[in-house]
């Protein structure tokens, strides 16, 4: 029996049935490359699929592992052979504006490749990853590198934790809503500790010894 989809995840459902494993591939591959598509939500969709006996998890994992490495390079070529031009021509459409184009390269020539990995679980970074590193003049095997290490990680999370829910997803993402302010502020004390911490030590680094 299909389980039942909750909230963004519904509208998936009917493309899910329809197109199954060829639903993720495409959708995936269009996000990675800057295209607005629902990546991450079918990704999701499939895995709580699978725990329900509807898909294999083992295709679902190989085959957004692909589409999300495959897409990611597409972008790296517009970057790299297209140029800063063809992206700002073409990147208003997915509102990747000239102000947003040079904070992202600033924060990819500042943090180099690990960007690429954790870019994956950044909303705007994941669908512009690619993108910014042809833009750079990251080295192509170096960028692919952290690429498929940042996609395995974000389809094996992603997958499993889908996996796991199964059938009990929608309860799960009806509790997840009920205390999301919560959650969120947690998330908030987190990163404004993080931030404190290290103004404190770069502060601690840049004072003057007595």
């Amino acid at each position: 029996m299909t389980p039942p989809l909750p909230g963004i995840f519904a509208a998936l459902a009917p493309i899910l049935n329809s197109y199954g494993y060829l639903a993720v591939g495409g959708l995936l591959f269009l996000e990675d490359f800057g295209v607005p598509a629902p990546g991450e939500a079918i990704l999701i969709a499939a895995a709580v699929y699978a725990g329900a006996g509807q898909l294999h998890i083992a295709l679902v994992v190989l085959i957004g592992l692909l589409a999300a490495v495959l897409g990611d390079n597409v972008g790296f070529a517009i970057g790299h052979f297209g140029g800063r031009a063809l992206v700002l021509r073409f990147g208003r459409y997915v509102l990747l504006t000239q102000d947003r184009l040079a904070k992202a390269e600033g924060f990819f020539t500042r943090h180099g490749g690990k960007v690429v990995t954790i870019a994956r679980f950044i909303e705007g970074l994941r669908q512009a990853n690619g993108i910014i590193a042809g833009l750079t003049g990251m080295r192509w095997r170096r960028f692919l590198a952290f690429n498929v290490l940042g996609a395995a990680i974000w389809v094996g999370l992603w997958s499993t934790v889908g996996y796991l829910a199964g059938n009990h997803f929608e309860a799960i993402y009806n509790t997840a809503q009920r205390y999301e302010l919560y959650l969120l502020a947690a998330l908030a004390i987190v990163a404004l500790t993080l931030i404190a911490g290290h103004l404190l030590r770069h502060r601690r680094n840049t004072e003057p010894d007595d």
